[in-house]
């Protein structure tokens, strides 16, 4: 019997990920992410999965982001009962990203009801927070390089990605074929995390691509960040720094405290992290030492080098100082959260800064800020832009196509198929092609919702 695989998300888009694997009556879904970024991607999460949840065997996770586990509440919901297998920092996080995005969603419907711009009466979450407390028994860590069956003749193996705690690329070994899944690759060179692990063999590799066309720049975010912070605190602004509570939110902190240990920033300079699951998550760096880059020594400096804001009334009364002063605030795309809140109290005054930190999906604010608009809408009024705005190119989490080249160059030998995923067509086309003119491998980028074999 063939083993084939269906794309149900991560398909010529950057979110949604999921990669349902089959094999006669059995199958195991690789990832269980959300989609974001335009509406029409967003509306596949209020659509029925094409498998039944029930009729999943079990379900691994290369890591924790929203993109790639924000989904699992709701399989879980609708009648998911396997185990969810994932490293053990994975499950760490959803521990702490799951809930909040159910909570999330819950603020998002009740305000939406309460002001009355929602289409629909009443606005509903996708999902609750109690949902999301309800899937977590269900995740089992496995360590990385260990090999473990999630369905009885199906072995998985971890192997270190980089992109954040936990991360991981997933081997998957079913009726002699092999199968690697990338996940998020992390960068050689990231601040803070270690680098990814070589690709083993396998017969088919499913790679991201969310880089595939660009390459990082030479200078580090320490050296792009300086100048724009320094600006900021000379004219007294307030800079509202969109971060993902996971990975980016700690490596700003650090490059903060870095650049105030040089002397490059004013010691004064008040920073404040205003994101209870980044304050969360940031403890979480001295439990998973060995994952990253950093020392006990900066591991304890990131707990205590800003403000912790866990409270709302302690974010509202940030809206009461004045600057100078740093608000990084989840999340990252600007889609939710309380950095809505900061950006539509702040975006108006142009002494002000909005410094985007990574990747800004197609369809999000943070792209529509990223985009040069004069004008972006936040809780269903327009917001006018006339703060300055800062991209920082160099603080992505993700490879750039060289070092998603260079991964693959570490495989053994030459893999039967590739197929090109998590990346928007632009992206995942120019990395296709890079793939096969300089490795000669077979690259092809499936469609939403097509099933291709191993």
């Amino acid at each position: 019997m063939s083993v084939n695989i269906t794309f149900l998300g991560g398909a010529g888009t950057v979110t949604g990920s999921k990669y349902l694997v089959r094999h006669g009556a059995e199958s195991l879904l690789v990832d269980c992410g959300l989609f974001q970024g335009y509406k029409p991607l967003r509306l596949r999460n209020w659509t029925r999965l094409p498998v039944a949840p029930n009729q999943i065997d079990a379900v691994v996770l290369t890591h924790a982001h929203l993109d790639h586990s924000g989904y699992l509440p709701l399989l879980v919901r609708e009648g998911f009962a396997g185990h969810v297998h994932a490293t053990s920092g994975t499950r760490d996080l959803c521990r702490i990203l799951l809930p909040d995005s159910g909570h999330i969603q819950e603020e998002d419907a009740a305000f939406a009801n309460r002001h009355g711009f929602s289409k629909h009466a009443p606005a509903l979450p996708l999902y609750t927070r109690q949902d999301a407390l309800d899937c977590l028994p269900r995740i089992k860590a496995v360590d990385f390089g260990k090999t473990f069956q999630p369905i009885p003749g199906w072995r998985v193996t971890f192997s270190t990605a980089g992109h954040i705690l936990g991360a991981a690329s997933v081997l998957l070994e079913v009726a002699g074929r092999r199968i690697l899944f990338s996940g998020d690759l992390g960068r050689t060179d990231d601040l803070i995390m270690n680098p990814p692990a070589k690709a083993p063999a396998a017969n088919t590799v499913l790679i991201e691509s969310t880089y595939g066309d660009r390459e990082h720049p030479k200078e580090d975010v320490l050296a792009e960040l300086a100048p724009a912070l320094q600006k900021l605190a000379k004219r007294g602004g307030v800079a509202v720094i969109p971060v993902f509570a996971v990975g980016r939110a700690q490596a700003l902190l650090h490059a903060i405290h870095q650049l105030k240990l040089r002397g490059e920033l004013p010691t004064s300079l008040p920073v404040f992290l205003d994101s209870p699951m980044a304050v969360h998550t940031t403890h979480l760096f001295e439990a998973h030492q060995g994952e990253h880059r950093l020392s006990s020594k900066d591991t304890h400096a990131l707990t205590h080098s800003a403000t912790m804001v866990n409270s709302t009334d302690e974010s509202r009364a940030l809206a009461s100082r004045h600057g100078p002063m740093v608000i990084l605030s989840a999340s990252g795309m600007a889609t939710g959260g309380r950095v809505l809140h900061h950006l539509a109290h702040y975006a108006g005054n142009h002494r002000n800064m909005i410094i985007l930190t990574g990747y800004q999906a197609p369809g999000t604010r943070g792209a529509t800020i990223a985009g040069g608009a004069k004008s972006v809408r936040i809780h269903g009024h327009d917001v006018e832009l006339q703060a300055e705005v800062v991209q920082l190119q160099s603080a992505s989490a993700h490879a750039d196509a060289s070092q998603l080249l260079a991964w693959l160059r570490t495989m053994p030998q030459a893999p039967d198929q590739v197929y090109v995923t998590h990346g928007e067509w632009g992206a995942s086309d120019e990395f296709r092609k890079r793939i096969k003119h300089e490795l000669g491998w077979r690259a092809i980028m499936p469609e939403h919702g097509s099933t291709w074999p191993t």
